[in-house]
């Protein structure tokens, strides 16, 4: 067999076996994921938010929030993903946690100023509620930004510091 007639067998192989892939495989892989997404969405203690439900929840205060600005492709974002739902599960009914994908909203990304993934914002109700009233302060006052990865037992430390009155961690994991 010449060299071009065994390049256009593996070319031929190639192009009948990437039709089969993609006819099938994508439609059945991508069916079960994102029904598998919508199911763990529905349970999740830290939901995956749009910047419009975030920009709602920053004008609505029921309990303060913690926000984890991430992204899908990033390793550290991925790793702190099972230690935050684990901490909002712990603080559930005392604090809001909601992620923020940064490459589905880069426009609330922006307004955040995020600029390192994964970044952990602390938010809570401004107390000068006068000042809120007049528009002379916002109604979410910025506790912290924390650029990296947390374990979970530092986020609820630092979620018992700000929003709690607990001691202030002295070491972060």
């Amino acid at each position: 067999m010449s060299p071009q007639s065994l390049l256009l067998a593996v070319m031929a192989i190639a192009s009948y076996s990437a039709s089969a892939f993609v006819s099938v495989a994508p439609y059945t892989a991508k069916t079960f994921t994102t029904t598998q997404l919508k199911m763990a969405e529905e349970v999740k203690a830290a939901p995956q938010v749009t910047g419009e439900e975030l920009e709602g929840m920053l004008q609505e205060w029921d309990m303060p929030l913690v926000v984890d600005a991430f992204a899908t492709w990033c390793g550290p974002c991925l790793l702190m993903s099972p230690e935050f739902e684990a901490a909002a599960k712990d603080l559930e009914g005392k604090v809001r946690f909601v992620k923020l994908d940064t490459d589905l909203e880069p426009q609330m990304a922006g307004r955040l100023g995020i600029m390192g993934l994964p970044t952990l914002l602390f938010l809570d109700k401004n107390d000068d509620v006068e000042a809120v009233e007049q528009g002379k302060a916002p109604m979410a006052v910025l506790k912290e930004r924390i650029e990296g990865a947390l374990r979970k037992d530092s986020i609820v430390d630092l979620c018992n510091y700000h929003f709690f009155k607990g001691p202030m961690p002295t070491q972060l994991s």
